[in-house]
């Protein structure tokens, strides 16, 4: 479902459709986290190790093994050294996390640091702005790939979107997406929503449906704002059950992973994935003394 291939007055009509009912649920929030009622940590007691886990998959390629399979592990410091870079993949293999997440200079050296273990690599695209071109988008994803980056995260053109310019923005993400399909790549694309509207969240998250992505993603951890609650569960509400959402940026603690789980993410960009997973093994042990094993 290519902007090329339907009428784009169809496609505001369906975006418009999609705005009104995001906006026509009524918003109940917890006295305890004053989040969601749905998306409150403390509705996630009964569950151990895996987080949320059980509430329900959305992502693609299978359901995550316990929390770490949640976590791509992240580093976009931009003073990142080698030395740091080869400790987030040491810890990759040993935490067994989704991925690692790193700019495109690091993605040559974390695939082969990582080539016999199950850990991917994932890198960034027109990161962290997203105001490069779609031509640039297309040859930076195709030579991260060539590299070894089995995940893509790219950035849309904000501007674009804020300008209502629909086919830009569609033609953006479709540079991404296409390279990626024809490699078997997984694509995700952050909309940065902490500077989007509402409407705007929905159109962005219509948009990236429409050129096939595989996720949609909540930030890049470089602007005004990262994930939250209410924005993982409005997107999850536009995508449907069959693309991914990503929550990132600000994910800190297990709590804060519980809560964009139950949300509707189906995966997690952390940098402190290591204190996440060490968390809810202690989690688990306390249930099992709990429950006297």
């Amino acid at each position: 479902m290519r902007l090329e291939s339907i009428d784009l007055a169809r496609l505001i009509t369906i975006i418009a459709e999609e705005v009104r009912a995001a906006s026509a649920k009524p918003v109940v929030r917890c006295a305890c986290h004053s989040v969601n009622e749905d998306c409150c940590p403390s509705n996630l007691q009964g569950v151990i190790d895996a987080g949320a886990a059980r509430l329900g998959m959305h992502a693609t390629g299978g359901a995550p093994q316990g929390v770490a399979g949640y976590i791509d592990h992240t580093l976009l410091k931009p003073d990142a050294s080698r030395q740091d870079i080869e400790k987030l993949c040491r810890e990759a293999a040993e935490f067994k996390f989704a991925t690692v997440c790193i700019n495109p200079a690091w993605v040559a050296t974390c695939a082969s640091l990582l080539r016999n273990t199950p850990v991917g690599v994932c890198t960034v695209v027109g990161f962290p702005l997203g105001a490069t071109t779609p031509d640039v988008k297309n040859y930076e994803t195709r030579r991260v790939i060539f590299d070894g980056a089995r995940e893509v995260d790219m950035v849309i053109n904000i501007g674009a979107l804020k300008s209502n310019d629909l086919r830009l923005v569609e033609k953006d993400i479709e540079a991404v997406t296409s390279a990626c399909r024809e490699a078997g790549v997984t694509s995700k694309v952050i909309i940065e929503a902490a500077y989007l509207t509402d409407e705007e969240k929905v159109v962005a998250c219509t948009l990236s449906k429409a050129a096939g992505a595989d996720f949609v993603k909540t930030s890049t951890g470089f602007g005004p704002g990262g994930a939250t609650v209410n924005d993982v569960a409005l997107m999850r509400r536009v995508v449907g059950e069959d693309m991914g959402v990503k929550a990132a940026g600000g994910v800190r603690d297990l709590e804060g992973l519980k809560a964009m789980v139950a949300a509707g993410a189906s995966r997690v960009g952390a940098s402190a994935g290591v204190k996440i997973v060490q968390q809810s093994r202690g989690d688990a042990t306390a249930e099992g003394k709990a429950s006297g094993y």
